[in-house]
């Protein structure tokens, strides 16, 4: 009897490995539908997101113009002091009578009341147009308004601009100390008198979203109190809060405070740019000699680094740097640049 030919069988063996392959591919599929989001809302799980940290104290793409407010430092304006905190770059410089003021910087914010509000002095113009920013003031000085004509800058004066400040008549002081106005206030008479609204200018400073240490730089030392005699009538200072990385700030010894929120203003990063100063007039009106090259200090969390200054112009961007010649990056919070005269000793200590 002849033999049948026997058909050809899949062994056991391969049809395990076979649906082990097929269960693999079904499962592989599966997990790349899901992780692709497909699947997520059924299953209650969300795809993982790439975290981009930003900076918080100004956003650097926003083409939002910036706005310049002149604040009166006298005694009797300091303790009504408004809306410094919202400003992201504050300068302090001397004037006569070894008085300072303050040129507060903001930028997309809606800060309801800043001040007080005192006149200008031609040299803070200088900061105004390296920040482009719409320069807001009450009053000026003979040189001051033959500047703001020369240079062409966009002004809102008090003057002649009422409708952009009022009077605080609630306040027990002089007239001249009741100046006050609001970023509404401001932008409304901006966009009346045809001034632009936005910038393509970049920001003066370099910020880090990664925090910015300075204890490994060279020259690098201790900075837990700062201070910066400007005269015998002022001396700003300032101690390190390590606990929240900031540093309050004071104005001869008292602290200075909102009288709103009644909070201390800080800072984050301290710039000082040490600069001759001379009396040009009568009333002892100051001029600084702030286009060249200087010296001066950058101090943040805790230390202080010497740092040059140089600005090649009255209208270009004053360049701050380290001592080998790189920019300084300046960490993620708001800036005092204290323009110190050069007859003066800064005090850096624990």
């Amino acid at each position: 009897m002849a033999k049948r030919k026997k058909g050809k069988r899949m062994s056991t063996k391969k049809k395990v490995l076979l649906l082990l392959l097929v269960v693999l591919a079904i499962g592989g599929f599966w997990f790349y539908k899901n992780n692709n989001g497909e699947l997520s809302e059924k299953l209650n799980i969300k795809p993982n997101k790439i975290h981009i940290k930003k900076l918080k104290i100004v956003d650097p793409d926003s083409k939002t113009r910036n706005i310049a407010v002149m604040i009166n430092n006298h005694k009797s304006a300091r303790m009504n002091h408004a809306g410094l905190q919202d400003a992201y770059l504050t300068y302090e410089i001397i004037v006569e009578g070894g008085l300072t003021r303050m040129m507060a910087i903001f930028k997309d914010k809606d800060t309801a009341k800043i001040g007080s509000v005192r006149s200008s002095r031609h040299y803070f113009l200088d900061y105004a147009m390296e920040n482009d920013a719409i320069y807001t003031h009450f009053g000026w000085s003979p040189l001051a308004q033959s500047d703001i004509s020369k240079y062409g800058i966009n002004n809102i004066n008090g003057l002649t601009d009422s409708s952009a400040f009022w009077r605080d008549r609630n306040l027990n002081v002089a007239s001249e100390h009741t100046a006050f106005t609001s970023i509404e206030k401001i932008k409304s008479v901006a966009k009346s008198k045809g001034y632009r609204m936005t910038s393509d200018s970049k920001l003066l400073l370099n910020y880090s979203v990664k925090e910015v240490s300075l204890s490994e730089k060279e020259g690098a030392m201790v900075a837990n109190k700062v201070v910066i005699p400007y005269s015998t009538y002022i001396t700003t200072s300032y101690t390190y809060d390590s606990d929240n990385k900031v540093y309050n700030r004071f104005v001869n010894g008292e602290v200075h405070k909102d009288a709103i929120t009644g909070k201390q203003y800080t800072a984050k990063n301290i710039i000082i740019a040490k600069m001759n100063n001379s009396s040009i007039d009568s009333y002892g009106r100051q001029d600084i000699d702030n286009v060249g090259t200087g010296e001066g200090y950058y101090i943040t969390d805790g230390s202080a680094v010497p740092i040059k200054w140089s600005k090649s112009s009255r209208e270009s961007k004053t360049k701050y740097t380290y001592n080998d010649g790189t920019e300084i990056k300046v960490n993620d919070g708001n800036t005092y640049i204290q323009i110190q005269p050069l007859s003066q000793t800064t005090s850096i200590t624990e």
